[in-house]
């Protein structure tokens, strides 16, 4: 029964090194693959709206990732518990990233419809 358990932790804990290196490795993409900056040589142009339907496919994206890993713990399909609930937290929080920026770029939105002419 013990060697069950150390077995279960030291592959909870293999499985979180792991997800720990697949973040680290991740790096912040720079401000120029989204479009020219001001000044800066290139033919890109910048869409907000791209931008936008990109960030909500990603959010989708990773929300239905966490309901399939959800789904596979509940039919005994895999045992990552962990993995799950992780990938469940962060798709909430992309979601609510991206309620929070809706509600921004609609009160500039209601900002400038006040603006007089």
């Amino acid at each position: 029964m013990a060697n069950e358990f150390a077995s279960l932790i030291q592959a909870d804990l293999a499985s979180l090194t792991n997800a720990a290196a697949d973040l680290s490795a991740s790096s912040i993409a720079p401000a120029a693959q989204f479009g020219a900056l001001p000044g800066a040589a290139g033919n890109h142009s910048f869409s907000f709206a791209q931008s936008m339907r990109d960030a909500v496919t990603r959010v989708n994206a990773d929300d239905q990732m966490a309901a399939q890993k959800m789904a596979d713990v509940d039919a005994g399909r895999s045992d990552d518990l962990v993995g799950a609930m992780l990938s469940s937290q962060e798709a909430s929080l992309s979601f609510s990233m991206l309620m929070q920026v809706r509600n921004k770029v609609m009160g500039a939105v209601d900002e400038l419809i006040k603006l007089p002419l």
